[in-house]
């Protein structure tokens, strides 16, 4: 027989005010004081959460409220409340035990049985929870379920793609925000032992969310908070915490030292755990290569749960693992630096100046980045608006060295002295930030403005587009919110260093790279479509003028396009080689033998991991 409503709203009212207190008093002889008191916070929190109006709501109305509602609050709540005790250090055993005999009193000869009442913390729960807990020895690991109320926001917070909030996009089962290494070490050995994939996050930026999304169970390790930077300014180094965005390594820098800076991107809320894996470029990376080119060291969680350095890594990447921190170069940087920004539109002769620009900007001297955007502009109701081209330039130094070099190498753009901006290197960070150059706290904030976006990439290594950047865009390029393509000149330092010394293999011959974005606000798959498939008429028409057998494209620009594995992250070498050596060329061979050594069992893998292979088993010398 069903046991009556009353009777679940009093064992709800009962766990909260009576029960856990109980607990509490008769554990105090074997858990000591310390554990008491959180114990008793925890009991605090749990007692607010079930407000006064819930209370009094249950016992106003216990008699007809529907008995299944009230069996799926109790249920609910029974979750929190192991997940709030287990989340303790050294969470006492007996508490749990005592915990789950409380569930066990619902009367047994009831439909209501205590895996009805209690499927919300069925075994597989409890035991991963206790796994967590047993296998972190520092203080608590925090710990968000979808049942918590911030578990939405912290979900959504990094995520700078609005194609993947949405209520079908899958959700993790668990999100883990580590203060310690060692709370990423519990998370990988209880994940790995309970069949659970996990995804990292360091600033949100995967332009695919496979960061953040799986199509299969799966724990997020939410790393925002986990961003100590130690810059050691002697040393020309820093130890940069994973979670730490590229716009607080920027500022924590300038903090310190005029001195140097650190060549990675622009765009300050980008998470240096995912940037640095994949490359990472920006201003300086024509004098001074990728951020990659300039890693000294790294600390990085294994399959097994292990903190590795670079050198017990035995030749691994970080996308083997989760990388804990980067020990960074820091690189000089003048007292002065100039940036201008020369817009010139269709009918100002933006044709002839593109093609001009296809010819000269990998040729610069390394201290200069000349970088290309073209953009839409003057659009209305009225009117479809022009193309307009932007030559936005970063030089390492003052302006009328900039002015000298400009109108030996690319007078055709007519810069002036009143187009230049001096200012110091962080400022410049700023400047390209799009912030004010006199606030760079701002370079801290890690939250942004989000839109739906997609992108795709190129290099060009020989052909030319010519001369009519209306083609290139294609005839939707007026009919879609934000369209935009980015040119980035190589050359220079990128020049020199062998394809081989990293993953990152665009190297030589490189004239310059693509990016082909759609932004947009609306909402629905229509609006969705439509800017997708623009990007793709335009990656498509590309196709005679760039990279060939492959045809290349940037690992951090990530693409699915391109292909990828099965939806559980598995994958034939064969059937990975098809994206892979569009982003990585002839070193994906070597990434599948590194594979193959750190990860043979395939624990870290996404729709675009590495696969290993188990022929390619080979010794640590081997990967070198």
């Amino acid at each position: 027989m069903c046991p009556p409503p009353d009777y679940f709203a009093t064992l709800l009212l009962g766990l909260v005010n009576n029960v856990l207190p109980s607990l509490v008093s008769k554990s105090k002889s074997t858990v000591g004081d310390a554990a008491n008191n959180s114990l008793r916070k925890v009991i605090i929190r749990l007692q607010h959460h079930l407000s006064r109006d819930q209370q009094m709501f249950l016992r106003d109305r216990k008699h007809s409220i529907n008995v299944r509602i009230l069996e799926f609050i109790l249920s609910l709540f029974l979750r929190q409340v192991t997940i709030e005790l287990l989340a303790l250090p050294a969470s006492p055993p007996q508490i749990v035990s005592s915990l789950v005999q409380i569930v066990v009193h619902v009367p047994s000869n009831s439909q209501f049985s205590p895996a009805m009442v209690a499927r919300n913390i069925n075994a597989a729960d409890l035991n991963f929870l206790q796994c967590l807990s047993h296998n972190s020895n520092h203080s608590k690991i925090p710990i968000y379920t979808p049942n918590t109320s911030s578990y939405t926001s912290i979900l959504q917070f990094s995520i700078q793609n609005l194609r993947f909030i949405s209520s079908a996009t899958p959700k993790p089962q668990l999100i883990i925000t580590p203060l310690h290494e060692s709370h990423v070490q519990a998370t990988v050995i209880c994940c790995r032992r309970h069949g659970l994939q996990i995804r990292v996050r360091s600033g949100g930026h995967d332009y695919e969310g496979l960061s953040y999304v799986s199509d299969v169970p799966f724990v997020v390790i939410e790393l925002a908070e986990y961003q100590a930077i130690d810059v050691d300014v002697e040393d020309a180094s820093a130890w940069v915490q994973a979670g730490a965005t590229i716009g607080q390594l920027y500022y924590r820098i300038g903090e310190k030292t005029s001195a140097y800076g650190f060549p990675a991107g622009a765009c300050p809320t980008v998470g240096v755990g995912g940037h640095f894996s994949g490359g990472g470029f920006g201003a300086l990376f024509r004098k001074y290569g990728l951020a990659a080119d300039n890693i000294i060291d790294a600390r990085l969680v294994n399959a097994d749960g292990e903190v590795l350095d670079k050198e017990s890594m035995g030749g691994g990447a970080g996308s083997y693992g989760v990388v804990l921190s980067w020990k960074v170069r820091l690189v000089p940087v003048p007292p002065i630096v100039t940036i201008f920004s020369v817009v010139k539109t269709l009918e100002q002769g933006a044709n002839a100046l593109v093609h001009r620009w296809q010819y000269i900007a990998d040729k610069l001297p390394r201290d200069l980045l000349n970088a290309l955007l073209i953009r839409r502009a003057n659009a209305s109701k009225e009117s479809k608006g022009t193309v307009q081209a932007t030559f936005l330039s970063v030089f390492q130094g003052e302006a009328e060295q900039l002015l000298h070099i400009m109108e030996q190498r690319f007078p055709e753009l007519g810069v002036k002295r009143e187009d230049c901006m001096e200012m110091t290197y962080l400022q410049s960070q700023v400047y390209l930030a799009e912030f004010p150059i006199d606030s760079p706290e701002l370079l801290l904030q890690r939250n942004q403005s989000r839109k739906f976006f997609k992108a795709k990439s190129d290099y060009v290594k020989g052909a030319y587009f010519g001369n009519r950047v209306e083609r290139i865009v294609g005839k939707g390029f007026h009919e879609i919110e934000v369209p935009e393509v980015i040119f980035s000149p190589y050359g220079g330092r990128m020049g020199e260093i062998p394809d081989t010394e990293i993953p990152y293999n665009h190297r030589k011959g490189v004239i310059y790279k693509i990016q082909y974005l759609a932004w947009w606000g609306e909402k629905g798959r229509k609006a969705s479509k439509k800017n997708i498939d623009w990007t793709r008429r335009v990656y498509k028409y590309m196709t005679p003028y760039v990279s060939k057998s492959p045809r290349s494209a940037y690992f951090n620009y990530r693409d699915l396009d391109l292909g990828q594995n099965n939806k559980n992250g598995t994958a034939s070498y064969s059937q990975a080689r098809d994206w892979g050596i569009k982003y990585f060329g002839n070193n994906f061979d070597r990434l599948v033998r590194v594979k193959s050594n750190v990860d043979p069992d395939n624990f870290f893998r996404n729709e675009q991991s590495i696969p290993p292979v188990r022929a390619c088993r080979k010794s640590k010398e081997d990967l070198r």
